[in-house]
């Protein structure tokens, strides 16, 4: 059994093929998958899909790229979401400096406010960061934390930012990057203790090889758990079971 921690099937990406795209990844053994909110729109459609499919959870949240056009009306809506039953994390939220440097306040700012959102709501905090590793760990050490759980998706820090991470009691997920050919996370792969240790897809996007380049989908997380097995040196079905367990406690979802 494999949980595909966050993907983004409510995307237009998949309106033609929603249902087989579900289908394949249960076929895949990918018997759980996160659908995480970006902003009002794609929040109200992961809970519309957790309503609607078993397995399937959400997130709510306002992506650090969607936070220059949200409104307080919007993170007020993101609040209200929050307690769903379905919802199962706050975010996507974090900072994002490769595709604007622009508005660093404003980014901090909204992360800050789903931090303490998932504080207030007991729910972990999903942090995207793109050349921003010291800032948000800076960011998330004024927060408190500890209760929430945090989750560094798509992980692409170096040892001493994993080290740190972990000291702080975060966790680490790691997605379709592993698999590349010249990637460079292997070393970090191998030292995170595993029940730190999540696995994702952040599909449609960064599809593994051999599909790299193509439109990612949460079967494909099975190429993700083969690759970090293969880093670790351990049977993939045991770093199923591992991660598996590791994402359902973190995130309250019955196994």
């Amino acid at each position: 059994m494999l949980i595909d921690t966050h993907a983004h099937i409510m995307v237009s990406a998949f309106d033609e093929d929603r249902d087989a795209v579900i289908r394949r990844a249960r076929e895949a053994g990918v018997e759980c998958i996160v659908a995480i909110g970006m902003d009002i729109e794609t929040s109200l459609a992961a809970i519309a899909l957790a309503e609607q499919y078993d397995g399937v959870y959400a997130t709510v949240g306002i992506h650090p790229s969607e936070v220059s056009e949200a409104s307080p009306e919007d993170f007020e809506r993101i609040e209200a979401l929050a307690g769903h039953s379905g919802v199962v994390g706050i975010g996507e939220t974090g900072l994002d400096f490769y595709w604007d440097t622009s508005r660093v306040d404003r980014q901090k700012e909204y992360f800050r406010k789903h931090i303490q959102l998932a504080e207030k709501v007991g729910k972990p905090v999903i942090v995207h960061d793109r050349d921003a590793h010291d800032a948000v760990l800076t960011v998330l050490g004024t927060e408190k934390t500890s209760n929430a759980g945090v989750i560094l998706h798509c992980f692409t820090g170096d040892q001493a930012m994993m080290e740190t991470a972990v000291a702080a009691g975060y966790h680490l997920s790691f997605g379709g990057i592993v698999t590349f050919k010249k990637t460079t996370i292997g070393d970090v792969v191998r030292q995170v203790p595993i029940d730190r240790l999540l696995l994702e897809t952040d599909a449609p996007y960064l599809s593994p090889h051999p599909y790299r380049g193509k439109r990612n989908e949460p079967a494909r997380v099975v190429h993700t758990a083969g690759a970090v097995a293969r880093y670790r040196d351990m049977p993939v079905d045991e770093l199923a079971d591992t991660t598996t367990a590791n994402a359902c406690t973190l995130f309250d979802i019955p196994i």
